[in-house]
């Protein structure tokens, strides 16, 4: 039989990816390009600078192109995921009217106000990218989360009256919605210019980064909880309908076409804070990995495996970005003594998204009558041993990962394999295209002291320095 191969494009917040997989989903080749550093305008804007998702993905699509040696004629279909929470102004040529607004710009939290004249459509950064790739002005559905004029059940835009006036965006400026796991339009002869990708190829809608990224993972019941770790860190559980009063979890659209996504609060610049760490003990720790031919990030493994859990009382509390309604949060590291040093540092920001991100699942999980009986990670992140050995132990639970552990990419795959009838349905995809890598049994004296920390001592941190910060706040931002 001859063999036939999906382009899966994984938008991220400080990369593009681009992956080729077979159709039973193993990794052919891939390329990352780094994205530029994010405009950051105080605490209210954030930008992507000039046109840095679209230049990235033709670099990253061609990348991927000069390592494959089949022929591209095999390549049946194109998934496109990006960026949720993301505005694109575009102007009627095609070209964005201002940089794209990241997913930490304040301006995201409210709805778009029509006050440039350039600007002709206002899409998701999904859309933007289709309307690059195949000229169409569609876009999933399922990547429309925040203040946009769409029925957060139905998925539809609001008809046109009294609700849908509240937005202030013009009908005229938004797409046309489709589901998930459907064909948007096919590559034009410019964009496979651009970016090498075969001309007239389909180009199949996905829904937003963190539904693909469960769709990848292999999310399927309700007793599995997934922990994505990216630039937002999140965990997950799939359902059907749509909870609209839920107080410690929201519903996400689903990355096929009737299916909702539970989602608990998170950490808003998560694994940025690991990198935070790596690149505040310099050129030191670099040194260091070269001379056991480690990279930077293996090597802190390495020196984070020795620091016994708990870290000797060092907490940290990953508030390294404020919420939009609570700007005076800070990120804290408490606990310092003379022995703390940067593995120390480096393990304590570890345990602390973790120990964040087991009380936000367990809340989710309350509130909705399930029990934890298995964890999922996905994200670059969860390629550490000590990182999925902790998580294990702070839930209590079996973790484990994937052979494809960056997730969103193993999820467009699937969307192009369902819409181009490859598989009928979710579960088939699922069995033959995602396969589990490793799992990890938790340590039950570790168990013992993360539960003894978190309720004698992590979850009251927060409160403790609250009106600290706030005061601090007032004094720098008055």
């Amino acid at each position: 039989m001859k063999q036939q191969y999906i382009v899966a494009i994984d938008g991220g917040t400080q990369s593009t990816k681009v992956a080729l997989f077979d159709t039973l989903g193993h990794e052919i080749c891939s390329n990352t390009v780094p994205l530029r550093e994010i405009h950051l305008y105080g605490n209210s804007r954030a930008e992507h600078p000039d046109d840095d998702l679209w230049d990235t993905l033709q670099q990253a699509c061609k990348g991927m192109l000069n390592t494959f040696h089949g022929n591209t004629e095999d390549i049946i279909g194109i998934g496109l995921g990006s960026i949720r929470c993301c505005r694109a102004l575009i102007k009627e040529d095609g070209n964005l009217a201002s940089p794209l607004q990241s997913w930490m710009d304040i301006r995201l939290s409210y709805p778009y106000e029509h006050k440039n004249d350039e600007v002709r459509y206002v899409t998701t950064a999904t859309g933007y990218l289709t309307h690059r790739i195949t000229g169409e002005t569609k876009d999933t559905r399922s990547n429309y989360v925040g203040p946009w004029p769409i029925d957060p059940e139905t998925l539809e835009w609001y008809p046109e009256g009294d609700i849908f006036d509240s937005y202030t965006t013009p009908r005229t400026m938004l797409f046309d919605l489709v589901d998930p796991a459907t064909i948007l339009g096919h590559v034009t002869e410019q964009a496979s210019i651009a970016t090498g990708l075969p001309k007239g190829t389909p180009v199949v809608s996905t829904a937003n980064d963190k539904a693909v990224e469960g769709l990848g993972a292999g999310l399927t019941d309700t007793g599995t909880v997934l922990v994505s770790l990216g630039t937002y860190i999140t965990s997950m559980m799939v359902g059907n309908t749509y909870q609209d009063d839920a107080k410690f979890y929201w519903s996400n659209p689903g990355a096929v076409s009737g299916e909702f996504l539970y989602e608990s609060n998170g950490i808003r610049r998560g694994m940025a804070t690991v990198t935070w760490i790596k690149d505040l003990m310099g050129t030191g720790l670099v040194e260091a990995a070269k001379e056991h031919n480690l990279s930077p990030e293996a090597y802190l493994n390495v020196l984070g495996k020795d620091v016994s859990a708990g870290c000797d009382g060092l907490f940290t509390i990953l508030h390294w970005l404020a919420r939009p309604t609570q700007q005076w949060e800070r990120g804290i590291m408490i606990g310092f003594n003379g022995s703390h040093k940067g593995p120390h540092m480096f393990r304590s920001v570890l345990e602390g998204i973790a120990l964040t991100m087991k009380n936000n699942a367990q809340a989710m999980c309350d509130e909705m009558g399930v029990d934890i009986r298995h964890l999922i990670v996905s994200g670059g992140g969860s390629n550490g041993d000590l990182f999925m050995q902790i998580f294990a132990d702070v839930f209590g639970v079996p973790a484990h990962r994937n052979e494809v552990n960056e997730s969103a990419s193993m999820g467009a795959a699937i969307c192009t394999a369902l819409a181009l009838g490859v598989y009928l349905e979710r579960s088939s995809a699922i069995e033959h295209m995602v396969r589990r890598r490793d799992i990890f049994q938790p340590v039950e004296s570790h168990v013992v002291l993360y539960e003894r920390i978190n309720r004698e001592v992590y979850t009251k941190i927060s409160s403790a320095t609250e009106e600290v910060l706030q005061a601090s706040h007032r004094i720098f931002h008055p």
